[in-house]
């Protein structure tokens, strides 16, 4: 018992470091900026940040959510990613275990994480972190059986977009969704796609009815339902179950 409580808190903190590094990917890829180089600093007065202005949670809160050089404002999204980012990798230990695959299953969530916050800020999906996430989530026992589900959930949702668009005289669907179906393929397998399509169509219902004008971005409604059904792939099974027989 102790030694799973260990574990998972371990995972905790390695999904807050992630998550710090994530805020890297968030704020510099959609900027066209590497996210090596240069070290972290501040985005207003570009003063280098020290090693103790970068513990995960703490140094916001430390900070008071301001620079330490310059007093501007540091976004609230730097510790919700982080708190994010730990809190999924905790739950998804808790539902693996130790199995060798699971640093890939992290990273694959991980990248659709970071996708989600770029889609809300950006309303934009970069191909580097998306086709990142795919290829995370290929890498399993099953890697033939996870190509295939990727490949067969891809070339779905394309034809049903290009459908839609051709019905629609417009474009229905991104290349980006499809690159995401993709990736919930290879990690939900069939028949939970359909289930998580299914969730996420329902999730993103009413933030579409309140925001019609605007339009609201789907890959943070897909990420959530691919979570919800990957922690609950059983319930998910016998959902589908009741929905189809009865």
């Amino acid at each position: 018992m102790l030694g799973e409580l260990f574990f998972t808190v371990a995972a905790f903190i390695l999904g807050l470091l992630v998550g710090s590094f994530l805020n890297v990917v968030i704020h510099r890829i959609p900027r066209g900026e590497n996210i090596a180089f240069p070290a972290s600093h501040c985005p207003h007065c570009d003063t280098p940040l020290k090693w103790y202005h970068n513990i995960p949670l703490l140094s916001w809160l430390f900070l008071k959510g301001k620079c330490a050089f310059c007093d501007a404002p540091i976004s609230a999204r730097y510790p919700i990613v982080e708190l994010l980012s730990g809190i999924l990798f905790a739950l998804l230990y808790i539902k693996l275990g130790a199995v060798w695959y699971l640093p890939f299953v992290w990273a694959s969530f991980a990248a659709l994480l970071a996708l989600t916050m770029i889609d809300f800020e950006y309303m934009a999906v970069p191909d580097s972190v998306n086709f990142a996430a795919l290829l995370f989530a290929l890498v399993r026992p099953d890697f033939i059986d996870a190509a295939i589900d990727a490949a067969m959930a891809a070339g779905g949702l394309y034809l049903v977009g290009l459908l839609s668009s051709k019905i629609a005289g417009r474009e229905a669907m991104g290349g980006a969704d499809v690159i995401v179906a993709g990736t919930m393929g290879a990690l939900l397998g069939f028949p939970n796609f359909f289930v998580a399509i299914f969730l996420s169509a329902v999730l993103a219902m009413i933030p579409a009815l309140l925001f019609r004008e605007k339009g609201v971005p789907f890959v943070p409604f897909l990420t959530m339902a691919t979570l919800i059904v990957f922690l609950y792939d059983t319930h998910a099974e016998a959902f589908l179950e009741r929905l189809v027989h009865g």
